[in-house]
């Protein structure tokens, strides 16, 4: 199979897997190539997502691995057909940066997504009017063509709230956001507005972070913490900046955010008080 010099998250996901699944039960690259009658070389590139599997392959590997519950199995050979497959994101392949893409793609993978923003509002809690003006901020020079597949893009990914299997999303938001004016007057109260409605879903928790909890020191940057329906899965973290995006799924990352984590979720206020500290910060511009 051709070398992939720019695996998808969705790739490194699958090939992550079979590493875990071959060393659990201590065998080495020579033993898999031994199983598939080819080079040792050919494991390496599949566990480094270089090179994609084939199902005949994938299946032999899963006998050698052991992996012998027809739940497990069918788990990973949907996770490889996943990983070559299209979603509705590549309509926008072409239109928006491929980070964004790979990040949306794993996005719609995700079982469960724990959210941490400091600044913003959420994307998948964004209205269109606040998405525009973020935009027209962000990218003083952008088209409007571009502006409105930015639009298109959030509300495609909205729908991963409202899909049969729908995402179960936990939000933590610093408290400032709800005070960092975003378009206009208007705008922003439509998008507070907006947020309570969403609070009041039952699979979106929505707290806030009030100004004076000590724990705003620990703010270092907004980041997301993905997990996906199979149990065994690592979960990943995903980090970005002005200049870079960045993932990290070693355990030693993951437990740090995802402790992180819980102590923000300890340190902001419930989700009935959230509500309250949103509905204020409406009154205060009414």
């Amino acid at each position: 199979m051709p070398t992939n010099s720019n695996p998808t998250i969705r790739q490194r996901r699958l090939a992550r897997r079979l590493r875990e699944l071959r060393t659990a039960v201590g065998l080495t690259h020579a033993d898999a190539a031994k199983v598939l009658g080819s080079a040792e070389s050919k494991i390496g590139r599949i566990e480094n997502a270089q090179s994609g599997i084939r199902l005949p392959d994938l299946r032999a590997l899963m006998d050698a691995y052991d992996v012998t519950d027809p739940a497990e199995r069918n788990e990973i050979e949907s996770l490889s057909r996943e990983a070559k497959r299209k979603g509705w994101w590549s309509r926008y392949t072409n239109a928006v940066d491929s980070a964004y893409a790979a990040y949306v793609a794993v996005e719609w993978d995700a079982a469960e997504l724990y959210n941490v923003e400091t600044n913003l509002v959420p994307g998948l809690l964004q209205t269109p009017e606040y998405t525009r003006a973020l935009i027209e901020l962000q990218v003083p020079d952008a088209t409007r063509e571009h502006v409105e597949t930015q639009i298109n893009v959030r509300r495609e990914r909205r729908k991963v709230l409202t899909r049969d299997t729908p995402l179960q999303l936990w939000v933590i938001i610093a408290e400032s956001v709800l005070h960092h004016r975003v378009g206009s007057q208007e705008v922003m109260k439509a998008q507070l507005e907006a947020l309570v409605e969403d609070s009041r879903r039952s699979n979106v928790q929505l707290q806030v972070l009030p100004r004076e909890d000590p724990m705003n020191a620990c703010l270092f940057g907004p980041f997301v913490i993905m997990s996906f329906p199979v149990s065994s899965e690592t979960d990943i973290i995903y980090a970005e900046s002005p200049t870079s995006t960045l993932y990290y799924e070693e355990p030693a990352d993951v437990d740090t955010y995802t402790t992180l984590f819980r102590r923000l979720n300890m340190a902001a206020a419930n989700v009935s008080n959230s509500r309250a500290l949103i509905m204020d910060a409406i009154k205060e511009m009414e």
